[in-house]
């Protein structure tokens, strides 16, 4: 039986007609039950808090429980980021799970992971919360109908907001949209497979990972012929370079700190060498990219997409100027003539049920929210937002460490942020409206594993030194120091170094030593020059 089958959930048990329900001391209201909802959920448990998690579907995983109506996870789909990267601390994956596991492997290890920390009977699942506002005593107020469809208010002490990232498709507006074939038209979020695609003529607007794989998969599974148009043409890395995952390499402890310390034009050098050297040009396949600079293109991954390219199994075109009919005129004065259209052009950032004064205080819009670090707003205390950022890279390690941030404040393990931090946090992002919203996860790692306390101190870790630095900032890495450290932690994290190949040994290289003196005399930082100076 499978573990889906083999674990019964607790679902909430509703009146049968209004109610509002008292507020318990110290309880936090958790609204999604996906990745970012449980780990919230677990660490928030951990330190004194009674956990009630809010789901719309019927049961735990958000996008990763494929096959239900709001997931964007199509049967089959494999992760972009590795098992050991597609984890959280607690948990790793069995080693026997594909270095890719699909979408429904990753249903499973969520289920598991809620019943492991009994977050399952804390779930109320065909639950959908319609709005969240505060409460006269300063708490909050969530109001949620249940599957019988009775409305539900209850007070909260706090709340995480987890409902994800990624569930509003974004469509751009382009002339004749409307006189394409009905039915013709779709996004990335509703893909289900090739097999409505084969024998026909399918262009992918996008350049994103989703937009590239599913291209890909098409290609390779029976379409006519397959376009690619985007308005950015991106550099684009293999997802696994030599057996070793992309981000193991790309997405380093090391690669974090020289972002941090190096003039961007340095970084940019360094990224485009790495890529050109694994990966190749674009112009090596026959595929166009926007700018030399690396930082201005930008980069995306995917195994097959140039490879077909060069083949002629993918047409690359700019970006769609007008459609007519069935045929799409291109940036360039070129036109194709095809049955259908997969727009692969994102999400708009879409939390419906925040009340007015939420709204007001974030200035939501589409894309942004203004908060500090993501997570906390001056003007909004007991309130946290986990999950709601763009990020390239993988998610689990980042979503982790955010909870962690959270729990640790609100219970007391870190000091909060004073109210003028915040604020100046607050006027940081907004001063980057309107460029890019998408993070770097090692970036982000670092800056919530220092927040919470257990970024690893190198120096209590000589013999690791080439695991935490030119190895991947595996979720067992942020278990070494700090509040919850794992007496087991030290071992993880050397093979999850070691997995894959990424590293031979953990015995630094000249090069690698020879990189980290370089980077200590960019820092000017005493204790981590000593520390280099050590090794």
């Amino acid at each position: 039986m499978s573990l889906l089958r083999a674990i019964k959930l607790t679902v909430w048990a509703c009146s049968s007609h209004p109610t509002t329900r008292p507020a318990v001391a110290h309880n936090v209201a958790i609204i999604g039950a996906g990745p970012g909802g449980l780990v919230a959920a677990r660490y928030l448990q951990q330190v004194g808090f009674t956990p009630v998690l809010f789901e719309q579907g019927d049961g735990v995983g958000g996008q990763w429980r494929v096959g239900a109506p709001y997931s964007s996870v199509w049967p089959g789909m494999r992760t972009n980021t590795s098992r050991v990267m597609t984890a959280f601390s607690d948990l790793p994956h069995p080693v026997v799970t594909p270095p890719y596991p699909t979408g429904e492997q990753l249903g499973t290890y969520l289920e598991g992971y809620a019943g492991h920390f009994g977050l399952l009977e804390r779930t109320r699942v065909r639950t959908r919360v319609e709005l969240l506002d505060r409460a006269s005593d300063g708490g909050w107020d969530v109001h949620a109908r249940d599957a019988s469809g009775t409305l539900h208010r209850e007070a909260f002490s706090h709340v995480v907001v987890a409902s994800g990232r990624y569930h509003a498709p974004a469509l751009p507006r382009l002339d004749g949209m409307r006189g394409f074939r009905p039915g013709g038209i779709s996004h990335v979020a509703t893909y289900r497979g090739t097999e409505p695609y084969r024998g026909q003529r399918v262009l992918v607007a996008g350049h994103s990972i989703s937009a590239l794989e599913i291209a890909s998969e098409l290609a390779l599974r029976g379409a006519a012929r397959v376009i690619v148009a985007a308005r950015r043409h991106r550099y684009v890395l293999q997802k696994i370079l030599a057996g070793v995952p992309i981000e193991h390499r790309v997405y380093t402890r090391y690669a974090a700190m020289a972002a941090e310390s190096f003039a961007q034009d340095v970084v940019a050098a360094s990224v485009k060498e790495l890529i050109l050297r694994t990966s190749g040009h674009p112009s090596q396949f026959g595929a166009p990219v926007h700018s030399e600079d690396v930082f201005e293109a930008g980069f995306t991954q995917s195994q097959f997409y140039l490879a077909l390219v060069a083949e002629g199994r993918i047409v690359p075109r700019p970006w769609v100027s007008r459609i007519d009919g069935h045929v799409v005129h291109f940036a360039d004065d070129t036109s194709e003539d095809v049955d259908a259209i997969v727009f692969g052009t994102g999400y708009h950032l879409d939390v419906p049920f925040l009340g007015p004064s939420i709204r007001e205080a974030l200035r939501l819009d589409a894309v942004h929210a203004d908060l500090h670090q993501h997570t906390f707003h001056p003007d909004l205390p007991g309130l946290a937002f986990v999950g709601l950022y763009e990020q390239s890279g993988p998610y689990f390690p980042t979503l982790e460490l955010q909870a962690r941030r959270v729990a640790y404040t609100w219970g007391g393990a870190v000091p909060a942020p004073s109210r003028e931090a915040m604020v100046a946090g607050v006027d940081a992002y907004r001063a980057r409206r309107g460029t890019s919203q998408v993070l770097r996860m090692h970036a982000l790692a670092r800056l919530w594993a220092r927040e919470a306390g257990v970024e690893p101190d190198p120096a209590r870790w000589p013999h690791l030194a080439r695991a935490l630095y030119f190895g991947p900032q595996s979720p067992a890495s942020f278990r070494l120091d700090g509040p919850d450290a794992l007496p087991d932690a030290p071992t993880r994290v050397a093979e999850d170094a070691l997995t894959f190949g990424t590293l031979n040994d953990l015995n630094l290289t000249e090069t690698e030593k020879a990189q980290l003196t370089t980077l200590a005399s960019a820092r000017n930082d005493p204790n981590f020059t000593r520390f280099v100076q050590s090794l």
